[in-house]
């Protein structure tokens, strides 16, 4: 039996499923969870919620959930034992990088992190894939289910923002999954999404970012601040990648009680998933692919030492810098 094929029997006694995505959801997650929702109904599972956890900050995923008219719910306000079925989305475990509590398993699991399984009665985990979207395609298409114009345009705006805009080491498989779509698709939603503006809060973390920047060789780690814009921080290590010279760039910063990071490398010798967790995985939880990385530390280790916002940031940036550095095994 085909892993599509699973899939549909695994959602086959469901009368109705939550999908939940991570914390802060990106394009490639919404698409895949969209993606879910059509298979769903289309093998009569009446009800079906999609929930987050987190904020939607950043300006593309904003309009991506706009533009889309994609109906979402928090996973506050989501009683999950109500539905018969749990299914995660471009995540896997519990508790990491969602706000599901550690003691939920999923029933349904689709993802192409890295990272420990989650015991669901159905995984389909490909870490060799670009993109959790290229893993929808491909049962889309096994499933012959027709795709809207909707549909199509989320799967390749997904495709395009994980893996394809900035040739994160894209797969064959994303190539393929994006002309499969193509046709599909709404190209003047695409360009929207393409031309939607950074917000002040944005643009003003990105800005302390390259203010605050400290280099070793050809790495390099930023202070985003304080900031509300969970996804300034990727945004941030993004465009620090633009420094000549530089190929290896950590971004951290505070977003309500919590200390975020979010980290990028074009250096075929680094492992950012690997050097996040050599250098914090005791601190919270961290990890992520060869390219791209990210995680989470929870202030309450750190809130003691600091009286005030700027204060904690220094106390807190000093041992980040150092961690992250050795981590790398490079020297003052």
């Amino acid at each position: 039996m085909s892993r599509a094929a699973e899939l549909v029997s695994a959602l086959e006694t469901t009368d109705s499923l939550a999908i939940v995505c991570h914390d802060n959801p990106d394009p490639d997650c919404l698409a895949s969870a969209l993606a879910l929702e059509a298979i769903a109904h289309e093998h009569d599972v009446g009800d079906v919620t999609i929930a987050y956890g987190g904020e939607i900050s950043h300006q593309q995923n904003r309009a991506f959930v706009n533009l889309l008219d994609i109906s979402l719910q928090t996973i506050s306000t989501t009683d999950l034992e109500e539905y018969d079925s749990v299914s995660f989305v471009d995540h896997s475990s519990p508790g990491a990088n969602t706000e599901v509590p550690s003691a939920v398993t999923p029933d349904v699991v689709v993802d192409h992190h890295p990272g420990e399984s989650a015991a669901a009665a159905f995984e389909d985990v490909r870490t060799d894939y670009g993109a959790t979207a290229t893993i929808f395609v491909e049962y889309l298409r096994e499933l012959e289910v027709d795709l809207t114009t909707r549909l199509a345009s989320a799967l390749l705006f997904a495709l395009h923002r994980e893996r394809l805009d900035f040739v994160r080491e894209p797969t064959r498989r994303e190539y393929e999954a994006a002309l499969s779509v193509y046709p599909d698709a709404e190209l003047e939603t695409l360009e929207q999404l393409y031309g939607s503006a950074f917000s002040p809060g944005t643009l003003d973390a990105i800005g302390r970012a390259i203010a605050s920047r400290e280099r070793r060789g050809s790495s390099l780690v930023a202070s985003a601040g304080k900031t509300t814009e969970t996804d300034a921080l990727p945004q941030a290590a993004d465009y620090l990648l633009n420094l000549e010279g530089v190929n290896t760039v950590l971004v951290y910063g505070i977003v309500d009680d919590v200390i975020r990071l979010s980290g990028r490398s074009i250096d075929p010798r680094v492992h950012m998933g690997e050097t996040l967790e050599e250098g914090f995985d005791e601190l919270g939880a961290v990890g992520g692919h060869h390219d791209m990385a990210g995680g989470r530390i929870e202030l309450g280790l750190f809130a003691d030492d600091g009286d005030d916002a700027d204060e904690l940031l220094e106390f807190v940036g000093e041992r980040l810098t150092r961690r992250f550095f050795d981590a790398l095994n490079l020297d003052d």
